[in-house]
């Protein structure tokens, strides 16, 4: 069970409405209607009365949060003493993608937590860093894990995971995924990276003998190419400013449709170091907040 939804709580019983809370921890209201949720099934019992026209704290509502509170607070003062001593330089490497969504939020979490905290970001592929990151060019970085599950020497923290899709065109015809692989070029994610390979893999199984006419590495080059009508991809599901940006088609792979994942990574050695463990944890809080809004 994580903190935030025993803080969720809190903040729906001193805010009095889920909207009201859902402001005050920087939520969606859906996303903390999801927190309370988990918390119901994991203590097999309500924490609201829902029969009235507005949800009401049962008695054990109260009586949990009275019991958390105070650790809570305790937690909080932990982390604003010990967010004081952190301080330095270090290097992180991030994917394309990961710059236009995570990185944006992370940085904001660590420059209002850890000011004197000094974050320099390099750019490069999933492989292209995880060498850096071995030669200690680099201190950590968010990229896509391996498919192997990545080297045994390095610590690994999923962040999350992100679903493949298939856009196409807004006129295309077709119903399913096949229907359009078939009758449209192929707009190939560049198979020298990670995710290009699982999407590769896929688009393999269902057409054998397909070629790509453009292979891309960047997700808003090739949707930008298939809202011109020049063919249909495979690519991880596009951030809602894409969506705005573009008009396209986006159909789910379904169940066993190929996904990515998003980890952070640091040498073995280092997992510890303050710098990094804040830095983690900032990575952490914000892929949280991605999933809960999805879901929401």
């Amino acid at each position: 069970m994580k903190l935030e939804f025993l803080q969720t709580l809190c903040a729906v019983l001193r805010r009095g409405t889920f909207a009201a809370a859902a402001e005050e921890v920087n939520l969606t209201p859906g996303a903390v209607s999801q927190h309370i949720k988990y918390l119901e099934q994991h203590f097999g019992q309500p924490l609201f009365d829902r029969a009235a026209r507005q949800a009401r704290p049962t008695p054990f509502a109260h009586e949990l949060a009275a019991l958390v509170q105070g650790t809570l607070e305790s937690l909080e003062a932990l982390r604003a003493r010990r967010q004081t001593r952190v301080s330095g330089k270090v290097t992180l490497g991030t994917i394309d993608s990961i710059q236009a969504t995570l990185l944006p939020m992370a940085m904001k979490v660590l420059q209002s937590d850890y000011p004197e905290l000094d974050v320099h970001l390099a750019r490069g592929r999933s492989e292209r860093l995880l060498g850096e990151l071995r030669d200690g060019t680099i201190d950590a970085a968010v990229l896509v894990r391996p498919q192997s599950g990545g080297s045994s020497r390095l610590h690994w923290q999923t962040l999350m995971h992100e679903a493949m899709v298939l856009v196409a065109p807004p006129e295309a015809r077709g119903d399913t995924v096949e229907q359009l692989l078939r009758g449209h070029d192929w707009i190939r994610f560049d198979k020298t990276s990670t995710g290009g390979r699982i999407a590769a893999q896929y688009v393999r199984r269902l057409h054998p003998r397909m070629k790509s006419r453009i292979d891309l590495l960047s997700s808003h080059a090739i949707i930008a190419m298939v809202s011109a009508g020049l063919g249909v991809s495979i690519i991880p599901q596009p951030y809602d400013p894409l969506r705005k940006a573009y008009r396209f088609r986006e159909l789910p792979l379904g169940r066993g449709g190929p996904r990515r994942q998003i980890a952070f990574v640091c040498r073995r050695a280092d997992v510890d170091r303050p710098a990094l463990a804040v830095l983690r944890a900032a990575f952490e809080r914000v892929a949280v907040q991605a999933r809960d809004a999805a879901a929401a």
